[in-house]
């Protein structure tokens, strides 16, 4: 059990860039029914870990401050809260724990949290998005395994890719087209992966079989499957339009994509938003990513004093890959 005290944490204090972050001593948090308190071993950053404090979800889901970015984690339990079952001091742990604020998209079975960028934060225990680490599995890499692993094996499943299917993948070089590109090359697609030049070799190692631009100009036609990880939902008709008749497209963003704003009705069209776990839960991360089937591409590690400047990493440069603060 931990003592009562202070604990170092990335915060941010009012709406802005996340130039504005700073290190800062806050309470350590404590678990209260149905909760976990986790010592954390890393945490990979997420768009949420800027977007927030941001304000792009201002009107609809304004943010409580002082606020504490960091949805991804690997720790160790270091109390557990009344009514908890499953998990007890000591085990090693992994998955997603949102803020707080979003918890009307967080699903039914919430996987809600106080701030992985932190030394300690506090977690629900009853949702599928948390499970045990497998030893296999290093803390580091299940952190940028979190977010972006659940969503590319829910993608992956949802597509349903057949041998020798042509999927367009737009977004290849983020954490969710990394970790998706090996997934539908393992189903033996030919993928093409939007990218740049730099990006191409590393892309092809993936799994990629061609790397095209990000232009629209750019984009192939007569393309069986469509995956969007990155572009605006309400902007993907220029993506849509790559599709054979019949052809499936598939979609992580918001807002939710339809066929008025695709301008299209002959093709099948799904928004993964898999918050409950029905298509890949955490513990089927950590088995994918145990075996390797699911890959953590980092592209920099940082320590909890360089947190705020991961935030800023993120939002202002291009990488390949995640980026990771190990605690």
């Amino acid at each position: 059990m931990v003592k009562q005290g202070s604990m170092k944490a990335v915060v941010a204090t009012d709406y802005g860039p996340p130039e504005q972050y700073a290190v800062a001593e806050v309470p350590v948090p404590r678990p209260g029914p149905g909760q976990l308190q986790v010592r954390i071993a890393a945490c990979s950053v997420n768009p949420s870990d800027v977007k927030l404090v941001g304000g792009e979800f201002r009107e609809v889901m304004p943010t409580r401050f002082p606020h504490t970015p960091g949805i991804d984690f690997a720790g160790t339990v270091t109390e557990v809260g009344s009514g908890v079952t499953g998990y007890a001091a000591g085990d090693e742990i992994f998955g997603i724990a949102v803020p707080r604020v979003l918890r009307a998209m967080a699903g039914t079975r919430p996987s809600l949290g106080t701030g992985a960028l932190a030394e300690y934060a506090v977690i629900e225990a009853d949702t599928p998005l948390i499970a045990h680490r497998p030893a296999a599995l290093a803390a580091p890499d299940a952190a940028a395994l979190g977010v972006v692993g659940q969503a590319a094996l829910a993608t992956a499943r949802a597509a349903e890719v057949r041998p020798g299917e042509r999927v367009l993948l737009v977004g290849a070089t983020g954490g969710v087209g990394t970790a998706l590109l090996p997934l539908l090359a393992a189903a033996k697609a030919h993928v093409i992966a939007t990218g740049t030049e730099a990006d191409a070799a590393a892309l092809g190692e993936l799994g990629a079989d061609e790397v095209i631009g990000y232009q629209e100009a750019d984009y192939p036609t007569e393309v069986d499957v469509a995956i969007n990880v990155v572009l605006p939902g309400d902007r993907l008709s220029a993506l849509a339009a790559t599709l054979r008749p019949g052809g499936r497209l598939l979609s992580i963003t918001f807002p939710f994509t339809t066929p008025e704003t695709i301008g299209r009705d002959d093709v099948s069209l799904r928004t993964i938003l898999d918050m409950d776990g029905e298509l890949a839960s955490m513990r089927d991360v950590g088995e994918a990513g145990a075996r390797g089937d699911l890959r953590a591409t980092i592209v920099r590690r940082y320590s909890l004093d360089e947190g705020p400047q991961a935030c800023v990493d993120f939002l202002r440069e291009h990488s390949l890959g995640k980026r990771v603060v190990v605690i």
